[in-house]
């Protein structure tokens, strides 16, 4: 070794030489043990078709569907070190939605860290969560809807609008407000307001809303439950009926029973669709373990994947006992300050109930 003239430390030819043979002996005595990737399973052949259902939550059929739809834009660019293919990402993800939990997923994919695997979760989901207008859309010819809201439980998602998450149950959650038709089908889907908020906010900042009001909906009608003001294009049960009985003009005490008979049946239809929903993806009810934008792209996701699966007549997939008691407490309402005021007399509900008077 030697200084140049600012003394400046060098290293001669022969120390260098030097290094490389200690390098050179350490890698004969100690060799790096060499990395064996043990092979993936086929998931569509390993398992039955009941096994692979119950698993993820889907048909092979339609998980088939799925990968041809997205396969594309989720295939990692290269080979190298033993990528995840399209198929796997997929099914990967479909698993955390059944499940909740990153371990369990981890377990079932050999080789997939948990870190890889919560990026999987998050590339996917992306991609078909934008699938959404091709999937989730409102038939404007649709005469009669059914609007509701449905709580879908996260993590704490942190900071200091933590509590705006916290709903009136106590567990923090995104309040998701949904149209659903008779297939119970979801039209249009809103996942972005905290657990906390009111139904009737929810509903009087969406865009759909705006389309009732500009007319762009022609004679449709929403049917929807006490958390929603009455309105014009709104029909909710009539909770105190004495100011609307009117026998002149045909408005009886048991056509308003009908009448609120007829909106709770078909009210029920949104409701029954969330148990589908949720039954189908149990991480809705379980808990989603993730950061607030993915959350939501999980929901709309998932919003898709139940259309896919109505559309290709899947059946509904059994459940735990732990996962029905989610289920049933992340279904109910923030009613807001619209409450009391559902007495409202306009004239399409009086056209309604002297309708249900002749019936």
């Amino acid at each position: 070794m030697y200084f140049d003239h600012d003394q400046n430390f060098f290293e001669s030819d022969s120390d260098i030489e030097d290094d490389n043979y200690n390098d050179l002996v350490v890698m004969i005595a100690f060799p790096r043990r060499q990395r064996n990737f043990r092979s993936r399973a086929d998931h569509f052949t390993h398992w039955r078709d009941d096994e692979f259902f119950g698993s993820y939550r889907l048909s092979k059929t339609t998980v088939r569907f799925i990968i041809d739809l997205i396969g594309d834009r989720i295939c990692s660019r290269t080979d190298w070190n033993h990528t995840v293919s399209p198929e796997h990402k997929v099914l990967l993800t479909l698993r955390y939605y059944a499940t909740g939990s990153m371990l369990v997923v981890c377990g079932d994919f050999i080789g997939v860290h948990k870190s890889t695997a919560s990026c999987i979760v998050k590339l996917v989901s992306h991609e078909i969560a934008l699938l959404r207008p091709q999937f989730v859309h409102f038939p404007i010819n649709e005469r009669v809807n059914k609007t509701n809201c449905t709580h879908v439980k996260i993590r704490s998602p942190g900071g200091d609008n933590a509590e705006m998450y916290r709903n009136r149950k106590n567990f923090f959650s995104i309040n998701v407000q949904t149209i659903c038709d008779a297939n119970l089908k979801i039209q249009n889907i809103v996942a972005q307001w905290p657990g906390s908020s009111h139904d009737s906010t929810i509903f009087n900042n969406s865009t759909i809303r705006g389309k009732f009001e500009r007319g762009e909906m022609q004679n449709c009608l929403s049917v929807a439950d006490s958390g929603y003001a009455q309105r014009d294009f709104v029909m909710t049960l009539v909770g105190n009926p004495d100011p609307l009985i009117n026998p002149a003009s045909g408005i009886t005490a048991a056509a308003v029973d009908k009448y609120n008979e007829s909106l709770i049946r078909t009210r029920n239809t949104v409701e029954r669709s969330y148990g589908v929903w949720k039954r189908r993806f149990p991480i809705l009810a379980t808990g989603i373990n993730v950061k607030i934008t993915s959350s939501q792209s999980i929901i709309v996701a998932t919003a898709v994947l139940h259309n896919i699966a109505c559309e290709f007549k899947e059946k509904i997939p059994r459940v735990t006992t732990e996962v029905e008691s989610s289920i049933r407490i992340t279904d109910f309402n923030n009613p807001g300050d619209e409450i009391g005021k559902n007495a409202v007399q306009n004239s399409l509900r009086r056209k309604l109930l002297r309708y249900f008077a002749n019936v």
